[in-house]
C-alpha cells in the first residue's frame, strides 16, 4: 500500500503547494498528487497556478516523495506531444519520480482556448486513445508523425528523453476507460470505490498501480472539518457527469448550492477521529486500489501532516480487503 498527498491546487498558491509538498515529504507520504486545472471548482477556493512550474518546483526542493498530476487532460488545452516532452522533462528533473496521470477532462479546464469541449464523452475518450498513443510514440524516441481522427503529430522528436519512460496512468470513470487504461496505460486512477473499474482494468490486461481519492477534511473538532468541506470542496458531492461539463466556478456553485452538512459527513473523514477515516479508505482497499491519495478539505494543512504522522500512517498501511 502506498499512501498520497493530493496537493489541492484550486486552494492554493504555488509557493505554498511547494512548501506543502516538502512537508509532505517529511511526514512520511510515498507521493504527491497535484491536479491540474485552468480555474478552481469555486471562485472562492481563489487559486490555480500552472501544474507543471510547481511540480518542477517540487522536485528541486524534494528527495524521495514521488510526484503525480492528477489529472493532466493532454487532448485540447494541451496537445499531447506538449505533455510528452513536459513529463519526460519532470521524469529528469525528479530522476524516475514522477508518474503521469491523464484524463479525458473537464469542460471547466478545456474550454477556455476557445477550441471547443466535446459534448460526447465517446469523442472525448477516443481523443484520450490517440493522445495516449501520440506520448506513446514519442517517449519511443526520433522523429514522429501520427494522423487520427482527432489529433495530428508532424516530424516531433522529444529530444530529452529519461532512461525509462514516466509511469503512464490513466483515469478512469467507467468500465470502457478503465479497459483503455488497461490497454494503453501502466496504471490505473479512479475517484470512486468501484471494483468493477480495477476488474476492468485488470481483464483488460492492466497489472500496474491503482490510484484513488480519499475524500477527508481534518479538523480538531468534527464540525469544523464539515463547514470547511462544505465551503470549498461541496463540487465534489455533484457527480462526475456535471463535474465533467460545467464550464466555469459560478455553475459550480449553483449546482452545489443543495449540498448539506449530512452529505458531507456521508461522504468524506471530518474531525480528529482516526478511525473514521480508515473507514472511508476501507472500501477503496476492497475494491482493489493499492495507491490511496489523502485528499484533505480542511482548514489547516499543517495539522492535517501532523495528524497523518501521528495517527494515520501506520493504520492505513495496515488496511487489507475484506472477504
Amino acid at each position: 500500500m502506498q499512501i498520497g498527498y493530493k496537493l489541492a491546487a484550486e486552494g492554493y498558491g504555488p509557493t505554498e503547494l511547494v512548501r506543502q509538498a516538502v512537508a509532505a515529504e517529511a511526514a512520511g507520504f510515498d507521493f504527491v498528487e497535484i491536479s491540474d486545472h485552468f480555474h478552481p471548482w469555486l471562485d472562492n477556493q481563489g487559486h490555480s497556478p500552472f501544474a507543471w512550474g510547481v511540480l518542477g518546483a517540487i522536485a528541486a526542493r524534494t528527495e524521495r516523495i514521488g510526484l503525480a498530476t492528477g489529472v493532466t487532460c493532454p487532448t485540447v488545452r494541451y496537445h499531447p506531444a506538449v505533455i510528452a516532452q513536459a513529463a519526460a522533462t519532470l521524469a529528469l528533473l525528479s530522476e524516475g519520480r514522477f508518474t503521469l496521470g491523464v484524463g479525458s477532462g473537464e469542460r471547466l479546464n478545456e474550454h477556455v482556448v476557445g477550441r471547443g469541449f466535446p459534448d460526447s464523452v465517446r469523442v472525448r475518450q477516443d481523443m484520450l486513445r490517440e493522445a495516449l498513443e501520440i506520448i506513446r510514440l514519442l517517449w519511443r524516441g526520433g522523429y514522429r508523425s501520427y494522423e487520427g481522427r482527432y489529433l495530428r503529430l508532424e516530424d516531433a522528436r522529444v529530444f530529452d528523453l529519461p532512461p525509462s519512460p514516466p509511469v503512464l496512468v490513466v483515469a478512469a470513470g467507467g468500465e470502457e476507460a478503465a479497459r483503455m487504461a488497461g490497454e494503453l496505460g501502466d496504471g490505473l486512477f479512479a475517484t470512486e470505490p468501484r471494483g468493477e473499474l480495477v476488474r476492468a482494468y485488470r481483464d483488460a490486461g492492466g497489472g500496474g498501480p491503482r490510484y484513488a481519492e480519499v475524500p477527508m477534511a481534518w479538523a480538531p473538532d468534527e464540525s469544523s472539518a464539515v463547514r470547511a468541506a462544505l465551503e470549498t470542496s461541496r463540487w465534489a458531492l455533484t457527480g462526475w457527469k456535471v463535474m465533467s461539463e460545467l464550464p466555469n466556478p459560478v455553475n459550480f456553485d449553483a449546482a452545489a448550492a443543495t449540498v448539506r452538512e449530512e452529505d458531507v459527513l456521508n461522504h468524506f473523514a471530518c474531525g480528529p477521529d482516526p478511525q473514521r477515516y480508515a473507514e472511508v479508505a476501507q472500501p477503496f482497499v476492497d475494491a482493489g486500489f493499492d495507491h490511496l491519495v489523502m485528499q484533505n478539505a480542511g482548514p489547516d494543512p499543517d495539522g492535517f501532516l501532523d495528524f497523518y504522522r501521528g495517527e494515520l500512517d501506520s493504520r492505513l498501511r495496515a488496511l487489507t480487503p475484506r472477504d
